[in-house]
């Protein structure tokens, strides 16, 4: 057996929690979730990190003491928790006694060993981050991570030997590829240690700062929050408490940070490990952000400094979600639009992990309406229905299988494949595009298969064939989405007939057969439809008066020719497919048909392609194609899809990835 310990940050208790803090902390659920499924040991650690001047600041606006202010704000984060259904091993509080004794015993030790000496320290310091920089870091004199003022300050402290450990640090990064994920963080991180690394102030006077862990060689200094924020990943797991329970969870498997925290975890942190003797955790994974559409001159002027500015590739200004920002997303609000297990989902597929994401109520509504209600909500209503219409809600034995059925099937086994790699490599948006995959082709299977008529027809045998492959084919995959969605999975498997709470490990799913024998019972939809905000009739904006319609009209839109809209081209969906077959199309010249893999799918199309393309040039190719499109038959020979060329003249070029990624993915 395998063992896997996550972690995710530590949160400030200075606010509520939102969006940002909810993802993080759902994906370590699902990564946790997951590998519980998969048989492997796990431990899961998050909690509160309750030190430092945010939080003494906010304790003093609210007139009540700090460790008041941590004991009523952590509640709403384990209350957050709690509606999520987060299943963490062990919520750590860094006023734990526990803790902050680990702490002071680390700091003594380094001490005693001479990585900790007292200097004096003039630079700049940033509130908000709590971090002091030099005159060059500042960005506009401002600070240069989250872009607010910043404060001179001179003064004696205390300073970790951090720079002796620089070359060291490099040379781990580069011969420790999977230590900062996903790459392009470790070259930020080797970006950062091209200057002269500098010494780490490690300590903050009583008499500016009296909220945090006391130095224990030195009454009238407190511990800096990043140095005892950080010991949390080992003190949570028995550090110098628990021998035993901290030798078999240590070193960390993943540390989930957001991509703003990434210097103080892979600068500080590991050096901080080294001088203690212990070894570094697997893996830092920095997370992108949730991003929201921003006024360009606010984002410019406020947030420019920081980098909580994104312009995307079509000129949209988007921002960093967070409460400094304005622009913080509360769960429950996206919770109470749906439900917990939507509000999980979404958070999953919709951000490639590493990458940004942008959210809007409308991506939310798009994407529920289109994964989840229409496609795995359409699957099982029409399987449950169809089953009980015929026998009574038994799932029949099935017969012998067809080419139909052990393509379904096929697109199962290629989805449970698919999760436990893009698992490893912390792919898990596209893990959860297979699944969906498979979903669809079960859509697609009982729209070719069409039941109904095998039942008006009396087909009994193929009719129980095509309802047991089918509510198979849904059992799996409910088994594959249930760390996402716990609850809704739960429920599928309970209408289907089977046991919620004793699920197969996803490694063994595969043998699963069958589940002929179960009785099925009818469920109203898993997944209601949203309705989208429509604008206001246009009778109702005629009632206005003409000197307030004049006021307000807005400047009349002209239609350009050939000009579409956003909304149009969203609805084209465009996709990566590896070309597997290719073969001419017996009595047409300019034809070829090729059989494509799109992700867990594998489809037909036929394209008139062949003066420029011999068949065995196109095998293993990667090329795009409208993956929507519908279905048409060319020469007698469906075909699923169109794919993506250019023409000038008389040369064709076919549109192809310039780098090696999974078909399936989305284009746009």
């Amino acid at each position: 057996m395998s063992k896997f310990y996550v972690t995710t940050p530590i949160y400030y208790v200075n606010d509520k929690p939102h969006i940002g803090h909810a993802y993080t902390t759902v994906l370590a659920d699902v990564l946790a979730r997951y590998n519980r499924a998969m048989g492997n040991d796990t431990f899961f650690l998050t909690g509160t990190d309750e030190h430092g001047q945010k939080v003494q600041t906010a304790a003093e606006k609210h007139g009540i003491s700090p460790q008041q202010h941590c004991d009523d704000t952590v509640q709403r984060f384990q209350e957050l928790w709690n509606t999520l259904g987060i299943t963490n091993d062990r919520f750590i509080r860094t006023t734990q006694e526990e803790h902050k004794r680990v702490v002071a015993e680390v700091l003594q030790d380094l001490y005693d060993r001479g990585e900790i000496y007292r200097g004096n320290y003039t630079g700049w310091y940033c509130v908000g981050d709590e971090r002091f920089f030099t005159e060059k870091d500042l960005v506009d004199g401002k600070c240069p991570e989250c872009g607010r003022e910043v404060t001179a300050i001179t003064e004696n402290n205390y300073f970790f030997r951090m720079s002796k450990y620089q070359d060291w640090l490099i040379d781990y990064i580069k011969t420790h590829p999977d230590f900062i994920l996903p790459a392009f963080r470790a070259n930020e991180t080797l970006g950062f240690l091209k200057k002269p690394l500098e010494d780490l102030c490690i300590s903050r006077p009583k008499s500016r700062l009296s909220w945090g862990i006391e130095l224990p060689f030195d009454k009238d200094y407190v511990t800096y929050v990043w140095f005892d924020a950080l010991l949390n990943y080992v003190s949570g797991v028995g550090y110098r408490t628990d021998d035993e329970k901290f030798k078999r969870w240590w070193p960390a498997s993943c540390e989930l940070i957001g991509k703003d925290i990434l210097t103080t975890h892979t600068v500080y942190w590991p050096t901080m490990l080294k001088a203690i003797g212990l070894p570094l955790p697997k893996t830092v994974f920095a997370h992108g952000w949730w991003l929201a559409d921003s006024k360009k001159s606010n984002a410019q002027n406020e947030n420019k400094a920081a980098g909580n500015v994104v312009v995307t590739e079509n000129g949209e200004v988007k921002q960093k979600m967070g409460k400094s920002n304005g622009n913080a997303v509360s769960p429950e609000s996206l919770i109470a639009m749906t439900n917990v297990d939507a509000f999980r989902y979404f958070l999953m597929a919709e951000m490639s992990l590493g990458n940004d994401a942008c959210f809007s109520e409308e991506t939310f509504t798009t994407r529920y309406n289109s994964d989840l209600a229409n496609d795995l909500g359409n699957l099982l209503s029409r399987v449950v229905k169809m089953t009980i219409r015929a026998t009574g809600g038994a799932i029949p034995a099935s017969g012998e299988l067809n080419a139909d059925d052990r393509e379904l099937f096929a697109a199962v086994d290629n989805a449970i494949a698919a999760m436990g790699s893009c698992l490893e490599s912390y792919k898990l948006d596209q893990g959860i595009a297979s699944v969906l995959n498979a979903v669809r082709a079960g859509n697609r299977y009982l729209e070719k298969c069409a039941p109904w008529t095998l039942a008006k027809n009396g087909e009994t045998e193929r009719l129980n064939t095509v309802l047991a492959t089918s509510a198979t084919a849904i059992y799996k995959v409910a088994v594959l989405l249930a760390p996402v969605m716990p609850n809704k999975m739960g429920e599928l498997v309970t209408a289907l007939g089977g046991d919620a709470k004793n699920l197969p490990v996803i490694t063994e799913l595969g043998k699963v057969a069958s589940i002929s024998g179960w009785q099925m019972s009818d469920v109203p939809p898993l997944f209601p439809r949203l309705e989208v905000q429509k604008p206001a009739p246009a009778e109702k904006v005629e009632k206005k008066s003409a000197k307030a319609e004049k006021k307000a009209a807005p400047a009349p839109q002209l239609e350009v020719p050939g000009v579409i809209t956003i909304n149009d081209f969203q609805r084209t969906e465009l996709r990566t497919a590896k070309v597997l077959k290719a073969e001419k199309v017996e009595g047409a010249d300019k034809l070829l048909k090729l059989e494509i893999e799109v992700g867990s799918e594998n489809r037909q199309i036929v394209s008139g392609i062949a003066p420029w393309y011999a068949p065995d040039d196109l095998i293993g190719k990667n090329i795009v194609i409208v993956a929507n499109l519908q279905k048409a038959k060319i020469r007698g020979i469906e075909s699923c899809g169109m794919l993506l060329a250019a023409k000038c003249g008389d040369t064709l070029a076919l549109v192809m990835p310039d780098k090696d990624i999974p078909s399936g993915t989305l284009v746009g």
